[in-house]
């Protein structure tokens, strides 16, 4: 598989392949437009928000929308989603709240609690990690018979963790109904691409395992959405694992406590400017389903009002109890951290809670 081994279905001006989203009806790619849209305004307030030092360090998403939004939708109910840090968009299409994704990166681990019944785990910060964990899911579900997939998602640069390798080897010596995104967003931090693999592409590592490798435009939500839900519907009914790697971009620092200046230059970034992915699908709707700047004026002053209203239902949240970090480390709490909860409520002067 090469670079131009790419899967497009609709150009960077909104241009599209008309009979390839036959099936992807006018209400649903409004719902993609609409759920993009919410998680740029959502992040672009996060980002206000922790300047201010109203929230922690935060990962930006903007630039990835496309294949958040498209690989969220493609699940099936009952299938299980396994997040990295960077995946806002993903989430809202399972059900979180962007009051709890603001109470997470506010510092409080009430807010990494998934909705019940979402079928998908919290954010995992370790780079790769939870990739063993969607791995697990996936045995279990095939060992019960359950006609489910499960999916991960994370960067590029968890290609060159332990887990990734261990994982899809696992995945394809077991055949298991699992499908692993890579959001391919050119750099890990600050190692750009061509430092952090030898291959081509980061879907032909896929053939070393045995199992299926794709490479999609990640810009484009009708391709990533159409490409998802094919090998989910592949994982389910055959038990065949699959590599997708999603060609997209990270437009802001890594987190905010980097500074990607001091790394990439603005003649990097602006080629992909051009290829923005809620811009595209703007445009597309623009010129197929009168799209106007009055209904998008309408749309953003409605998405716009959800997201105050989370930020204020966010901030009027009472604080966490000091002692809640030692609740969330295990399910059953070791001697040692009994120990030493037992010690600072009684510095706080109080009794056991």
């Amino acid at each position: 598989m090469t670079k131009e081994d790419l899967f497009q279905v609709m150009d960077p001006e909104g241009q599209a392949d008309l009979a390839a989203i036959e099936g992807i009806s006018e209400a649903d790619r409004m719902k993609m437009y609409r759920l993009m849209m919410f998680t740029r305004l959502w992040n672009t307030k996060a980002l206000s928000l922790q300047r201010q030092g109203r929230l922690g360090t935060l990962a930006s998403v903007r630039g990835q929308e496309a294949s958040n939004v498209g690989m969220g939708l493609a699940l099936g109910p009952d299938d299980w989603f396994c997040p990295a840090f960077r995946e806002y968009g993903a989430m809202f299409t399972r059900g979180a709240q962007p009051v709890k994704l603001f109470q997470y990166w506010g510092g409080d681990e009430r807010g990494a609690a998934p909705p019940e019944n979402s079928h998908m785990l919290p954010v995992c910060i370790t780079v790769g990690s939870h990739l063993c964990h969607a791995v697990g899911i996936a045995m279990g579900a095939k060992i019960r018979g359950d006609k489910i997939a499960v999916m991960s998602s994370s960067g590029d640069g968890s290609t060159s963790q332990g887990d990734f390798h261990e994982s899809l080897n696992f995945a394809g010596v077991y055949k298991l109904p699992v499908v692993f995104v890579i959001q391919n967003n050119h750099w890990a931090i600050s190692v750009p691409l061509h430092q952090q693999t030898a291959t081509e592409t980061i879907s032909q590592k896929a053939a070393a395992y045995g199992i299926n490798g794709e490479r999609v435009d990640g810009n484009d939500v009708f391709a990533v959405y159409l490409t998802v839900k094919r090998l989910l519907d592949l994982a389910r009914s055959e038990h065949k694992p699959s590599l997708i790697e999603m060609v997209t971009y990270r437009m802001d620092d890594h987190t905010t406590s980097d500074d990607a200046s001091r790394y990439r230059t603005e003649e990097m970034i602006g080629p992909w400017r051009a290829k923005d992915p809620v811009d595209r699908l703007r445009k597309f709707l623009i010129a197929n389903h009168g799209w106007d700047d009055n209904k998008e004026a309408e749309l953003q002053a409605e998405l716009t009002a959800q997201v105050e209203k989370s930020v204020q239902d966010y901030e009027a949240l009472p604080l966490p109890h000091p002692t809640e970090m030692f609740d969330h480390m295990y399910a059953e709490m070791p001697w040692h951290l009994l120990e030493q909860k037992d010690r600072m409520l009684k510095r706080l002067g109080e009794t056991a809670r």
